[in-house]
């Protein structure tokens, strides 16, 4: 199922039912549409901004997308390689934010909004300007951005010269590339001659477009209908949980209701356990209550909503397990030696817990859900490959 969902999001209809309407990507020999749109260095930047470059790059990438991260590297290469000629490249991102699902976020540790803009080329060192239209979308729809990444390649006089992908890989991977296109198209221009090659289909995630925005409120509206339960359990089913035996990376928490830590940190937990969904990830509560407080705990869950996601639903079943919500029934003692024997019994306190069942990250206290979501995408991944 996850396999499908995947391979469908990557078949990317370039024009139709899925852009807005009179949207089309701009065709060789179009100048390029002004703009003037917020940057995540804090200032707003204009098309004339970029005179001076004989030619100018304008890439439509964004935070979320695997194709747009795993090309990231690339990019920054292409940028460094060109420094000493009259060549600038321009990023912006096209998307919605509030049009992205939590699902989709999966490989990524931010979502698509100026500020998580910030913070994603800060921790990628972007050596770019990177530029947000997500409030109206209006420079993606002049320019006929589909896909990111997606590609335009302006000669002096501001003539499109080349469209489309950068290369011809998907994945992160360099090694994968067989056709430079990009590159060839640029040293095709400073050289004075034509592009070859001036038309490509580009490959990525679909820009996600704010009409589009009604398919987020329907998956809130799923996940919010979704039952939360609450299970007692013994030592034996907390080693099965520590041993793993699954392909899933594992987050368990241990939390309690009077402890103010833990149901301040809650909320991100779910929409942890949420985002990553269709990566082979769940998330797991263990409340440390007495057993006769289980109607108080289910209530706070309740409150939250932690609740299972869909695709979390199913590998859970799969295990022969009805939920992700335990309270011990046991002491601390018991309860260490049967998840992670260096848990000292302070709340809250959280592992990551790899497929082989080794504990490959803990938190003693509350979580920070940006650290802990970069570890995350650590151990997944947040390039698409072939393993």
């Amino acid at each position: 199922m996850v396999l499908g969902l995947f391979v469908l999001a990557f078949s990317l209809p370039m024009e139709g039912a899925n852009v807005p309407d009179g949207v089309k990507t701009l065709e060789p020999g179009s100048k390029a549409p002004d703009f003037t749109l917020p940057g995540v260095d804090g200032k707003d930047h204009s098309l004339a901004d970029f005179q001076d470059s004989d030619i100018l790059a304008i890439l439509f990438t964004c935070n979320h997308c695997p194709s747009a991260q795993g090309a990231e590297a690339r990019i920054k290469q292409l940028v460094s390689d060109y420094s000493d000629k009259s060549f600038q490249l321009v990023a912006i991102s096209p998307n919605d934010p509030d049009s992205v699902r939590l699902n989709e976020l999966g490989y990524s540790v931010y979502g698509d909004s100026l500020e998580d803009m910030k913070k994603h080329a800060r921790d990628q060192e972007f050596n770019f300007p990177y530029l947000y239209d997500g409030d109206t979308q209006s420079v993606s729809k002049a320019y006929g951005a589909m896909a990111t990444p997606h590609l335009f390649i302006f000669d002096k006089e501001r003539v499109l010269r080349y469209v489309g992908r950068i290369d011809d890989s998907k994945y992160g991977d360099p090694a994968t590339i067989k056709t430079h296109d990009a590159r060839l198209a640029i040293d095709a221009l400073l050289a004075g001659a034509e592009v070859e090659n001036p038309k490509t289909r580009a490959h990525g995630c679909s820009t996600k477009w704010a009409f589009k925005k009604n398919l987020v409120t329907e998956y809130n509206e799923e996940f919010v209908s979704r039952p939360v339960t609450l299970e007692v359990a013994g030592s034996d089913l907390i080693q099965k949980l520590r041993k793993n035996g699954t392909d899933k990376y594992r987050l368990v928490n241990l939390w309690a209701t009077w402890c103010g830590p833990c149901v301040a940190e809650m909320p991100h937990l779910v929409d942890i356990g949420r985002q990553f969904e269709t990566r082979g990830f769940d998330m797991i509560t263990i409340s440390t209550d007495d057993p006769k407080l289980q109607p108080k705990a289910e209530k706070l869950l309740q409150r939250f909503h932690a609740a299972m996601p869909r695709l979390t639903e199913a590998s859970v079943k799969e295990e022969g397990r009805n939920t992700n919500n335990y309270l011990f029934d046991g002491d601390t003692d018991a309860l260490a030696e049967a998840l992670d024997v260096e848990w000292q019994g302070t709340l809250p306190h959280t592992v990551l817990i790899s497929p082989e069942g080794e504990i490959v990250h803990r938190v003693s206290g509350e979580i920070d859900p940006d650290a802990l979501k970069r570890v995350i995408v650590g151990k997944l991944g947040r390039f698409y490959t072939v393993k």
